[in-house]
């Protein structure tokens, strides 16, 4: 599961990364949260970066029994789901970030957020697959699911599904429409865990109005509440 993430680097970076152009301006970001709007690339435009909303709300759809709280899918059965199986094959985007987070839960009321990185620090991609809504003002909206997967070893420590994310080389087979059903399923794995690592940040990641550099910093392990704890 992923329900927040971080993308701390600077436009030009991002545009130097994913060699695609960036029309809109753009400000780092330490604590994105599901409904906002993020930068992706889409299979439909893997020259630049469009600006999507991350998960999908009532208030996009009209006539569509969409769930409030939809922002990750399963890989493992996102080619035999209904509701899923034509953005997979027409709708799949990379989602770029440098960073999710994590909880550990270590007690009835405590859980200690943690941040991934790849171990260069550097951005990747998430897979992910988009959408569009009418809303009910008749304007169309975009939206954006993440793709999960099952934790590798240094994730599972902390929880048992993380991000999909996408291995350099295997990011234009994500956006690439041609692409077959057991390509893209084959590239839907666990990043590898001597790529990546963890640590505790401040529970001040619980709260999405803080988004600053001080929530992406490493800090002695905290509950929600704070306090700080015995448990790493």
């Amino acid at each position: 599961m992923c329900i927040r993430y971080s993308l701390a680097k600077n436009k030009e970076d991002l545009e130097k990364r994913f060699n695609a152009e960036m029309l809109e301006p753009f400000q780092a970001r330490y604590n994105i949260a599901p409904t906002q709007l993020v930068p992706v690339i889409t299979s439909d435009s893997p020259g630049g970066f469009s600006h999507f909303y991350w998960g999908v709300t009532p208030a996009f759809a009209k006539n569509k029994p969409v769930s409030q709280k939809l922002i990750n899918v399963r890989s493992e059965t996102i080619a035999e789901k209904a509701s899923y199986m034509n953005a997979f094959h027409k709708k799949r985007c990379l989602i770029p970030a440098d960073g999710f987070y994590a909880w550990k839960k270590v007690g009835k009321r405590t859980e200690i957020p943690y941040r991934f990185i790849s171990h260069k620090e550097e951005p990747f991609a998430f897979a992910g697959i988009w959408d569009e809504y009418e809303t009910e003002k008749g304007e169309i909206e975009h939206t954006f699911l993440i793709l999960t997967t099952s934790a590798n070893r240094s994730v599972s420590e902390i929880h048992d599904r993380m991000p999909v994310i996408l291995a350099i080389e295997d990011e234009a087979t994500w956006l690439n429409k041609a692409a077959s059903q057991p390509d893209l399923l084959s590239i839907l794995r666990p990043y590898p865990d001597d790529n990546m690592r963890g640590y505790p940040v401040s529970p001040m990641v619980n709260h999405v109005a803080n988004d600053s550099p001080y929530v992406i910093r490493k800090t002695l392990p905290m509950d929600q509440f704070g306090n700080y704890t015995l448990f790493g």
